[in-house]
């Protein structure tokens, strides 16, 4: 870190009784602009706060131009984006170093927590630091090879989002397009294959979101643990490219895995489009869905709160309890929220890092 400065973009604590909210979110400058890490993607939470998540390294493009076929559609469907370039693989390693630097030295501020094992999510759900999951979006940063993984998991690596939308060494991501399935493009190439399976010896998480339908089945085909798709919806109720057909679904309970039902706004409604209106019943719509395809022992949340546009009435982490609240009005009884919040995530990681 020490050629490059941070800032904290936001953070605040929301106390109720001895318990907090904590949501950080770190942006660095740099000489040639500006990258966002933050604490996202997946919620570990009890009834009312917030105890855990992905510290997700993102790599941008290099170039404007470039960053700006990475945004999410902002436009009313129907949309079907090109897929973002590819980038190179030198590049994705050094800025994701200093990503991971920043979350050390997050940790060493006692902060935060980088979480290498489901005990150390535990101790932050019963009231710790917050724990951090170091986790790629993106395998651009881990060379084809595979020279270099091993050296990312000593440094807390323990899951890997094979793609963003856009296709690397590994696999190829899945457009942004509504309506369409997610079966656009080609699938895992050898090196993803092989990635895959050193990910199962390690014990590290591999995320299927953002990956196309092949590459998803062809992970199913090779894969020896529980199959996660960290933040994505039922495609049965919203034809987004991103999100999951039945028969996917049913896979992933198959294995014993976890889809984190994401609060983006493009992923839940059937006209799709970004309406932060949206109500949070939508989103337990898509619990529900899901819950009746695989099982509530298959089903927990995953927010994306810095990558998408979330409904207002949940807003950021704070809202987490009208999540727990919204739930509990469905019919869900207590013993259900804490699964859906926090004990089907903690399952998943204890069977794959174990």
């Amino acid at each position: 870190m020490s050629a490059f400065g941070f800032i904290i973009r936001r953070a605040f604590a929301l106390r109720t009784g001895a318990r907090r909210v904590l949501v950080l979110a770190a942006e660095r400058r740099f000489a040639a602009g500006r990258r966002a890490v933050v604490l996202r993607a997946v919620d570990f939470f009890a009834a009312d706060f917030f105890a855990a998540g992905f510290f997700a390294v993102f790599v941008l493009p290099e170039t404007e131009e470039e960053r700006a076929a990475t945004q999410i559609p902002d436009r009313k469907p129907p949309y079907a984006l090109p897929l973002a370039a590819s980038i190179r693989t030198d590049y994705a390693i050094r800025e994701a170093g200093t990503m991971i630097d920043l979350l050390d030295e997050l940790a060493r501020s006692g902060e935060v927590c980088l979480a290498r094992s489901a005990a150390d999510v535990q101790v932050a759900l019963d009231g710790g630091s917050l724990a951090a999951i170091l986790h790629l979006e993106g395998a651009e940063p881990i060379e084809p090879e595979l020279g270099n993984l091993a050296e990312l998991y000593e440094c807390g690596l323990r899951s890997i989002g094979l793609v963003w939308s856009r296709p690397n060494a590994f696999a190829e991501g899945v457009a942004f397009r509504f309506p369409s399935t997610p079966d656009i493009g080609d699938g895992l190439t050898e090196a993803g294959r092989r990635l895959v399976a050193e990910c199962n010896r390690l014990g590290i998480l591999i995320d299927l979101a953002h990956l196309n339908e092949r590459g998803f089945w062809d992970v199913a085909a090779v894969s020896a643990a529980p199959l996660v798709a960290s933040h994505s919806n039922a495609y049965a109720l919203s034809a987004n490219s991103r999100n999951l057909t039945d028969a996917q679904l049913d896979e992933i309970g198959r294995s014993g895995g976890i889809v984190g039902v994401t609060y983006h706004a493009g992923m839940l409604t059937e006209v799709g489009g970004l309406d932060p209106d949206v109500p949070l019943a939508r989103v337990v719509d898509h619990v529900d869905y899901v819950v009746a395809r695989i099982g509530i022992d298959h089903v927990g949340f995953g927010s994306d709160f810095d990558g998408a546009t979330v409904p207002t009435e949940l807003g950021d982490a704070s809202g987490l309890p009208r999540v727990a609240a919204s739930l509990r009005d469905r019919g869900y009884g207590d013993d259900e929220v804490a699964k859906l919040a926090h004990a089907n995530w903690l399952r998943v990681l204890d069977e794959t890092w174990a």
